[in-house]
């Protein structure tokens, strides 16, 4: 797999709009960190860290609203192919203030405003609304 956060996304969007309650996806630091931010956030109900050390699993609880998820739509920004680095300064606001963006600073895995407020910069992952 050449694009784990990409693959991330689209586990959560396809079990959102299959109305799935959870989803499983394989273990990574970077992807436990990027679903911490999502419960943080208020998109996800839960994320839980499951399995031994050879096969571990992240469980992500979704969230509804009626027959509705909570995450209408995922983005991603930088691939592999094509990395978008962004200064404190010119982190981009999703949806009029609606939305997160999620960056990668030295300062580990933060929304856009958390960013912003500690005045670091960095790779601009992915656009959560």
């Amino acid at each position: 797999m050449s694009d784990p956060i990409a693959d991330l996304l689209t586990r959560i969007r396809n079990a959102g709009n299959a109305l799935l309650p959870s989803v499983e996806i394989p273990h990574s630091k970077l992807k436990e960190n990027v679903a911490q931010v999502l419960k943080r956030e208020g998109y996800v109900s839960d994320v839980a860290v499951e399995g031994g050390v050879a096969m571990k699993k992240i469980k992500i609880k979704l969230k509804y609203e009626g027959r509705k998820c909570v995450i209408d739509g995922l983005k991603r920004v930088s691939t592999p192919g094509l990395r978008r680095y962004v200064g404190s300064d010119e982190i981009p606001r999703v949806r009029n203030g609606m939305g997160t963006a999620i960056l990668s600073t030295p300062a580990g895995i933060m929304t856009g405003n958390e960013a912003r407020r500690q005045n670091v910069g960095g790779e601009l992952l992915c656009y959560v609304w």
